[in-house]
């Protein structure tokens, strides 16, 4: 095997290069690009991704795989040839499906409808970004249909993202989720004014804001020899190895909670790629093991960990040598329930923990009428505007605080915002687990102390990179399957306790 495995790995090393030099290109243009190379970008990345899309599907790469999977047989389902040459396959058959020049049209797309997305953003006039939103739908369901579906073209585009997961599976549960969440937020709803978050009222200077959320992340595990955090319109995280992992966040001087909780977000996303073996870098097996899996570590550390009592037990007083005149006579429990407040709000990324998905909900909906082309675009706003409503209870006054609030879909990432639950889902499932396995991991956060959780994180879900599917992976890790009942127990019996109910 060794001859051909070393073509294969080498083969898959140079089309990782290609992918990672347009990830480089992609984190500058939402970063330090100068608005006027847009159209050059949208070449430079469209060359990159057709280039890799045509080396990976190339025969030679299938007739490789044939050749090697002829001699798998005899090897550990876990070891890292098998796993490659399982993970590979996939990949190539997926994207067999796919013509290269759809690759270079959706990447060319993607690339200026970010520009346009961004455009109407700051004009708050979705009817500016209408002409690229159809061409990506256009696009998005051209790749659907390449790719294939047996019910529901989500199906198609769900799977990019939840290797192996159904839109029928993901309205199961949602079903579950909104059963449980519903009355939660009735009940809260009741004793609304018992929780006070008046003192996120104030203004923080963003300079010393970008210090504090610094000062977390590093101690929370994020390695900056080996990463950095820059500024976007929009939060996010990529990574181009594992030696090299780029977060970014947004301030404002008048929503402290939206600086800090989005780097310790993406900090979560950030670890989790620092933390895949570099053994593994240059090949399919560098990533996670699915988006949501990906989202539970982002959602763990930013609200099971970020938002507890204990982790502010400890750096409160640090927080307050930052922001002396605004938290001076602040305590730990005020605090504690301020950053907890549960309130339906018109934006996605500043929703508690309570009314998030919900959220979710929307968009989840919402998609599947675009894909099914049962909604006219010039109409999404009216009808993201009435499902908010139906949901939070609230309607946007603009379109940059509705419908254009989200850069997914600029980006062709239909069928990504159910990974934010199935995040959410996770992040309580992994962490009951680990507490299970290390019952000192709460008393380790009051004192500010993480390597556990985090090492515990590390040996069970990042070490192994893409070789499970997400389903066998919670299986390996907790025992089952996917559940909803550790996260519905854990927003309960939380604020249970903070709103008294």
């Amino acid at each position: 095997m060794n001859a051909k495995f070393k073509a294969l790995t080498d083969r898959l090393g140079a089309i990782s290069d290609l992918n990672n030099a347009a990830a480089v290109l992609n984190w500058d243009q939402q970063t330090y690009m100068p608005r006027g190379g847009t159209q050059a970008r949208a070449q430079q990345l469209a060359t990159l991704r057709q280039t890799a899309h045509e080396w990976l599907t190339a025969d030679e790469t299938g007739q490789l795989l044939v050749d090697l999977e002829g001699q798998t047989e005899g090897l550990d389902h876990d070891s890292f040839e098998a796993s490659l040459i399982r993970v590979a396959r996939r990949d190539y058959d997926r994207q067999r499906k796919v013509p290269a020049s759809l690759v270079a049209r959706m990447t060319r797309a993607t690339a200026l409808g970010h520009e346009a997305w961004e455009q109407a953003r700051e004009a708050s006039d979705f009817a500016v970004f209408v002409p690229h939103l159809d061409e990506i739908l256009d696009l998005s369901i051209e790749m659907a249909e390449a790719l294939g579906y047996e019910d529901r073209v989500y199906d198609a585009l769900l799977d990019r993202f939840e290797p192996e997961m159904k839109t029928s599976r993901v309205e199961e549960l949602f079903a579950q989720m909104r059963a449980g969440l519903v009355p939660l937020v009735q009940a809260i709803a009741e004793r609304q004014g018992d929780v006070d978050d008046a003192l996120f009222g104030q203004e923080f200077p963003v300079d010393r804001q970008w210090d504090f959320g610094l000062e977390v992340i590093r101690r929370l595990g994020f390695d900056f020899e080996h990463g950095r955090q820059d500024r976007s319109a929009h939060p996010f995280t990529t990574s181009f190895t594992p030696a090299d992992v780029r977060l970014t966040t947004r301030l404002f001087p008048d929503k402290f909670k939206s600086a800090l909780f989005g780097s310790i977000h993406e900090s979560g996303h950030g670890m989790y790629n620092q933390g895949i073996p570099m053994d593994l870098a240059r090949t399919p097996l560098a990533r996670g093991a699915s988006h949501g899996v990906h989202e539970s570590q982002s959602r763990m550390w930013e609200n099971v960990v970020g938002r507890s009592r204990g982790f502010w037990v400890f750096w409160l007083p640090r927080l307050k040598e930052y922001f002396p005149s605004q938290l001076a006579d602040t305590s730990v429990e005020a605090f504690y329930r301020a950053i907890n407040r549960v309130e339906p709000s018109l934006i996605r990324v500043e929703a508690d923990e309570v009314t998030y998905n919900l959220h979710i909900f929307v968009r989840f909906e919402i998609e599947n009428l675009m894909l099914e082309r049962k909604v006219r675009l010039a109409d999404l706003p009216e009808l993201w505007n009435t499902k908010m409503e139906e949901y939070l209870g609230v309607r946007p006054e603009d379109d940059a605080n509705g419908v254009l609030q989200d850069v997914h879909w600029s980006s062709g990432y239909f069928a990504y915002f159910p990974s934010y639950s199935m995040g959410n889902i996770l992040s309580a499932q992994f962490f009951q687990q680990a507490v299970a396995e290390l019952p000192d991991i709460p008393a380790q956060i009051e004192q500010g102390e993480f390597s556990s959780l985090l090492d515990w994180m590390r040996t069970n879900i990042y070490a192994h990179g893409a070789k499970y599917p997400p389903a066998e992976l919670v299986e390996r890790v907790t025992g089952g399957p996917i559940r909803t009942e550790p996260f519905l127990d854990y927003v309960r019996t939380k604020y249970a306790d903070i709103y008294d109910l």
